[in-house]
């Protein structure tokens, strides 16, 4: 029975992880992967082909070691023609990189074997993690960051229109495009701003409008990358 799971090119020196062990390897790797994909989508944006990939990646790297025999030089190159992999999706987040790497270490320990060391490993990031996501760590500011985008006729100068009503209602504010529309008889500027008060934030709103005639005026989120901070 044994024969069956041995490799056509093993020699004497080759060992063969008996199919047991396999089969349990794979099933702790797996319920790592659950665990991690579980604490990832805690008060997280997410989607489902990234939920299976983080469950199943655990495995899958573990799969890999194994069949190496636990040689983290050939297992390096294995990883290495992974990355020549290119994943047609937009790039994720930090937070999604961060994960993807802990759930290929938790493989890795796993396929080496210390099945204990690799399941303490991930309780214990994983408690990490959500103890930061349920304190906000790191996102004191987010709140204050805006991309504003304001349409203003022709006529108007827009190298300093706006500034004296972001000085007062904003810490920093930059031009970041000056888009023409409507055969040339409108600009649309974008602005990255950060307000000084979010509760002020309507009475901002209402200064522009007088300013630029009641023209359409938008306001989101800004992503926050950490020139900015």
């Amino acid at each position: 029975m044994t024969s069956l799971f041995s490799g056509i090119f093993d020699t004497s020196t080759s060992t063969v992880i008996a199919p047991g062990y396999f089969l349990l390897c794979l099933g702790v790797s797996f319920l790592i992967g659950l665990w991690l994909a579980g604490i990832y989508a805690y008060r997280s944006r997410h989607t489902q082909s990234f939920m299976l990939t983080l469950a199943l990646l655990p495995a899958i790297v573990c799969m890999v070691i194994m069949m190496v025999n636990g040689n983290i030089g050939a297992a390096v190159g294995v990883a290495g023609a992974f990355s020549l992999v290119r994943f047609r999706s937009i790039a994720g987040s930090a937070k999604d990189i961060a994960m993807i790497f802990l759930a290929m270490a938790a493989g890795l320990i796993v396929g080496m074997g210390y099945l204990a060391y690799a399941i303490l490993f991930a309780l214990l990031v994983g408690a990490a993690l959500f103890a930061l996501v349920q304190t906000d760590f790191g996102s004191t500011r987010r709140s204050l960051y805006r991309n504003l985008r304001v349409t203003i006729p022709e006529d108007l100068d827009y190298t300093d229109l706006l500034g004296d009503i972001f000085k007062n209602y904003c810490r920093t504010s930059h031009l970041v495009s000056v888009k023409t529309s409507n055969m040339g008889s409108l600009f649309k500027l974008t602005y990255d701003i950060e307000l000084k008060d979010p509760a002020r934030e309507k009475e901002m709103l209402d200064a522009i409008r007088v300013r630029n005639g009641n023209l359409e005026i938008t306001v989101s989120q800004q992503e926050v990358t950490n020139e900015q901070l």
